[in-house]
């Protein structure tokens, strides 16, 4: 998570791709709407924040890799939104995005998903407990704090600290199975963050395009998205994202032949882990490669349970764990 739209805001959606049936929402009905009062209105309030205000930043992350600090821009024209975050130590990286909101969750297997952040925080329960433990002060401003905390052990714990004024995520931790911090995100200064007086995008909900492979067993509550993914670019890479509406994890299968291979195993990268599997699929030796912030044990049993199925009607659900081999 690099910018503070990332903390806990729906991500961006190609505009070339989504713009068709689109539909809007109007920023300015957050300034008229009563203050949150359940830690469940408060995080949907921090969605639409993070897509409804200007602002520009300042922040840290502190992670396995040590400390960086990072400037940041959210900005929105005619209802599209951009939003870049350039480190400032270390090596010189920047990330830019640029479109519709398209969140990577919050939909029912085999429906469309929706763009909603109220479907998102729907879609949550039953696999995360949200509560509010209290408020402090952060980067000089009233704060209110979320926990997030997973009903099983297939997926990551957060906390939240979101401004009181805006919702915007002031500051997140995230924590693994045990509990522990494996990463904290903080703003360390927030620069007048002004409402947006009109309307931003939504993009439409799409299905996702089929593969000749899938899961047979994937985490409760994670379903395929509809985001661009960039794996075709290396012919014969396929990768797919999976999310159960705040997690998320990639999916890559590819043929070993002239490749790059990693060493099968669970690798750290980060505060993420990659579960690499060597196999056999569709009758050939192929790398199989689970990728997210999630307990390795979790990525391992994902990348143990692909089969190829090019003639497979719907993707995997929590429904298949028992028969996963």
């Amino acid at each position: 998570m690099l910018a503070g739209t990332a903390l806990a805001a729906p991500a961006l959606a190609d505009t070339a791709q989504l713009d068709s049936g689109s539909s809007d929402f109007d920023c300015t009905q957050l300034a008229e709407e009563d203050e949150p009062d359940s830690a469940v209105s408060w995080y949907e309030r921090s969605l639409w924040a993070g897509h409804c205000y200007v602002f520009q930043a300042r922040a840290v992350r502190i992670g396995s890799d040590g400390v960086r600090s990072l400037a940041m821009s959210h900005e929105i024209q005619d209802g599209v939104e951009r939003e870049v975050a350039r480190f400032l130590d270390g090596p010189a990286v920047a990330f830019e995005r640029e479109g519709r909101i398209a969140r990577l969750g919050g939909m029912a297997p085999g429906k469309a998903p929706s763009a909603s952040p109220e479907a998102i925080v729907g879609h949550l329960d039953g696999l995360y407990r949200l509560q509010l433990s209290g408020s402090d002060r952060i980067a000089g401003r009233h704060a209110m704090r979320l926990d997030i905390e997973p009903l099983d052990d297939q997926r990551y714990g957060h906390r939240l600290w979101l401004d009181a004024a805006t919702a915007l995520p002031l500051k997140q931790m995230l924590l693994d199975e045990r509990g522990r911090v494996v990463e904290t995100f903080q703003i360390t200064e927030l620069r007048s963050p002004q409402l947006y007086q009109g309307r931003v995008g939504l993009a439409q909900g799409q299905y996702p395009p089929r593969q000749p492979w899938q899961p047979r067993w994937l985490p409760e509550g994670f379903v395929a998205q509809p985001v661009k993914t960039h794996g075709e670019r290396r012919p014969g890479v396929r990768h797919r994202v999976y999310g159960d509406g705040l997690s998320t994890l990639s999916l890559f299968v590819e043929p070993l032949e002239n490749r790059d291979l990693l060493i099968p195993g669970i690798h750290r990268l980060g505060v993420s882990h990659a579960a690499v599997l060597h196999r056999e699929l569709g009758g050939q030796p192929r790398q199989v490669v689970a990728m997210g912030e999630l307990p390795p044990q979790v990525l391992r049993r994902v990348v143990e349970s692909v089969v190829w199925a090019p003639e497979a009607p719907t993707e995997a659900s929590a429904s298949d764990a028992e028969d996963a081999p």
